[in-house]
């Protein structure tokens, strides 16, 4: 494995533990601040705000620079945004450096994505952009419980400032352990990077990125919830039942690495159907303890099982111009986070109880799925026509006359 993708999946891991941990710090930086806890869940939202931005924005303008300086430049810009953050006087400077850390985001992971998948094989490039993401997953598993009791022992700004140390370290991984191109590299523009979004298949490919993920965040979001509400388990056994949860998103993660290098389109449609089931299924048993433990580790497996080949996909058909469609299909993941927690809350303020999260997953999730098989089913056609055509283009192979032996 090349060392370079441990670096790429060190800077993912902080990138990943600044996103997600506070949401376990709000009622702290809430008081800190004197604000609301709605007030503060903003930091989040604004946040997801920032990933989309930067994944178009800042991947757009530096589309004609080597990607190595560009990838050092974004761990720059997270550590500036986590600093600010962690010495924020007041709400809006909070805000600030939040977003500032969010626009790093969205870009590090597409043009990451693309990096890490030029360090291998072209056959085992969506392993590749697995191993970087691990570095998501594991923020899950063991960064932001870790952050959590960090930010409630030694003040939610202590958590930060360790952020910001993990972006130090990987910064110096990325500027030791990623290579440089060697030779002279084609300088690639804004219009061939564009031209990328005449694709169907592109289009495709983030339409299933925005539902299917946001199908399992939607469930995410209010799972706390679900577990105590309906599944009846005390508060202080949540963090440590989405420990399991982040077990799953390795697993999968992994596992949909694997398996999407081998067929991509099979493994995708395998993946999201086994989401949908593992979904309808969660919410029918939510009242069982033990069903709920597992249809956790399962949602978290076979949603972010889907990431790597996700990722992947759309790569292959930007025509060579992968950068931009790549940071726009992070981009998605984060409007597919949006979709499903504004629907699930929705079905929450309608009255539907605190499985209706899971319920309206499993139908965004399903429409993810009708949309990935058509996208297979037009991509198989596509390969047909192309077969076709070149054969028609073979000239026939002449036949030798025999002659008679006199």
């Amino acid at each position: 494995m090349p060392l370079g993708l441990v670096a790429l999946a060190m800077g993912a891991f902080g990138i990943g533990l600044t996103e997600f941990v506070i949401m376990g710090l709000l009622p702290e930086v809430a008081r800190d601040f004197a604000v609301s806890e709605a007030a503060a869940g903003w930091l989040i939202s604004g946040y997801a705000l920032g990933v989309v931005v930067g994944a178009l924005g800042l991947t757009a303008a530096t589309t004609r620079l080597p990607r190595k300086p560009v990838l050092l430049g974004l761990i720059v810009l997270f550590i500036a945004g986590n600093v600010l953050t962690a010495l924020a006087p007041d709400y809006g400077i909070a805000m600030t450096g939040r977003i500032l850390a969010a626009l790093s985001h969205g870009a590090f992971f597409g043009i990451g994505s693309v990096v890490a998948a030029s360090l291998v094989a072209p056959e085992k490039r969506a392993g590749a952009i697995a191993i970087m993401f691990t570095g998501l997953t594991a923020a899950n598993v063991l960064g932001v419980p870790f952050g959590t009791f960090l930010g409630q022992q030694f003040g939610w700004r202590s958590t930060f400032w360790v952020i910001a140390g993990i972006g130090v370290i990987a910064f110096a991984g990325i500027a030791a352990l990623v290579p440089a191109p060697s030779g002279v590299q084609e300088r690639i523009s804004l219009r061939r990077e564009l031209r990328a979004f005449r694709s169907t298949q592109v289009w495709l490919s983030l339409a299933v990125t925005v539902l299917a993920f946001g199908g399992m965040f939607g469930a995410f979001t209010y799972i706390a919830y679900t577990l105590t509400e309906v599944s009846g388990f005390a508060s202080g056994a949540v963090p440590w039942l989405l420990v399991l949860f982040g077990a799953g998103l390795v697993g999968g993660n992994w596992l949909g690495g694997r398996l999407a290098d081998r067929r991509l389109d099979a493994t995708l449609i395998a993946f999201i159907a086994a989401l949908v089931v593992v979904l309808v299924a969660f919410a029918l048993f939510a009242g069982s303890q033990a069903a709920t433990i597992a249809g956790l580790v399962l949602m978290g497996a076979f949603g972010f099982g889907t990431v790597p080949g996700l990722q992947s996909r759309i790569m292959d058909y930007a025509d060579g111009a992968p950068t931009l469609a790549s940071g726009a299909n992070i981009g998605a993941f984060n409007v597919g986070n949006a979709l499903g927690a504004w629907a699930g809350g929705v079905g929450i303020s309608m009255g539907l109880g605190y499985t209706a999260p899971v319920w309206i997953g499993a139908v965004i999730s399903a429409a993810g799925l009708v949309v990935m098989i058509v996208a297979a089913l037009l991509a198989h056609r596509a390969r047909g026509r192309v077969v076709r055509t070149a054969r028609r283009a073979t000239p026939a192979t002449t036949r030798t006359v025999p002659v008679p032996v006199v």
